[in-house]
C-alpha cells in the first residue's frame, strides 16, 4: 500500500454517504432476548430454566441477525464507494493517483469527516470503524445475503473475526493510495432525512 498522500490546499467533494433503515421487522424485544440467551450461556447471568439448545438456536439466530443488518449497510457503502468512484473520473489531475475503491474504504473505517463522525455518534454509533469494515468486508465476498442453513454454527459464532479478515482482504487486494478528509470530504444522511431535505429544496425553488 502507498503512503498517504501529502497535504493538498485543494479540497474534493464526494458524494453524501445515504444509509437506508434495515428493514427485516425484527423486534427489540427479539433481539433482546437473544442478548440474554448469549449472557445465560456465558454464565454471566442466571439461567430462566431455557433448554440449553433453544439458548444456543437463539443465540444463532441472532448473529445470523446481526450478518444481514451488515450485509445491507454494506450495500448502502458499496453504492457509495462506486459514486465517489465515479466522481473521481471527472477529476482530470487525480487521474494519475492511484485511488481506488480500497482508498473511499479506508477514508470511511479509519479517518472519516469529523461532522460524519460526531453524526455517527449522535446516533449512538461509536465503533463505526469495525461496523463498516466488516459490513464492506461481507459484501465484498457475498452479492446476496447468505441462508441461514447455508452457514456453519462456527461461522456465525464467529462472524466478527471473519468478517474483519475479509475487510483485510479487501484492502489488500489492490494497491492504493489511502486519503485524508483534509483532501476529500463528504456528509452522511439517514435515507429518510436526505429524501426530505431534497423535498425542502425543490419546494424552495
Amino acid at each position: 500500500m502507498s503512503s498517504e498522500a501529502a497535504p493538498t490546499t485543494t479540497v474534493w467533494d464526494l458524494p453524501p454517504l445515504i444509509l437506508h433503515p434495515f428493514n427485516e421487522k425484527v423486534p427489540p424485544a427479539e433481539l433482546l432476548e437473544n442478548s440474554r440467551a448469549a449472557l445465560m450461556l456465558s454464565g454471566l447471568i442466571p439461567g430462566d430454566g431455557s433448554d440449553p439448545a433453544e439458548l444456543r438456536r437463539k443465540v444463532l439466530w441472532g448473529r445470523y441477525t446481526e450478518i444481514r443488518m451488515l450485509f445491507f449497510l454494506g450495500k448502502d457503502l458499496f453504492r457509495w464507494i462506486e459514486q465517489c468512484l465515479e466522481c473521481l473520473e471527472r477529476i482530470p489531475e487525480l487521474n494519475a493517483e492511484p485511488i481506488h475503491a480500497q482508498s473511499f474504504a479506508g477514508l470511511l473505517t479509519t479517518r472519516p469527516p469529523g461532522p460524519v463522525v460526531e453524526k455517527l455518534k449522535a446516533w449512538g454509533v461509536f465503533d463505526y470503524a469495525a461496523i463498516f469494515s466488516r459490513a464492506i468486508g461481507l459484501n465484498a465476498v457475498y452479492q446476496q445475503p447468505p441462508e441461514f442453513s447455508s452457514l456453519s454454527e462456527h461461522f456465525l459464532r464467529h462472524y466478527h473475526a471473519y468478517a474483519d479478515h475479509l475487510y483485510a482482504c479487501f484492502l489488500e487486494a489492490q494497491e492504493h493510495q489511502p486519503i485524508a478528509p483534509e483532501s476529500f470530504r463528504f456528509s452522511l444522511y439517514a435515507s429518510g432525512e436526505y429524501s426530505q431535505m431534497l423535498e425542502t429544496e425543490w419546494g424552495a425553488g
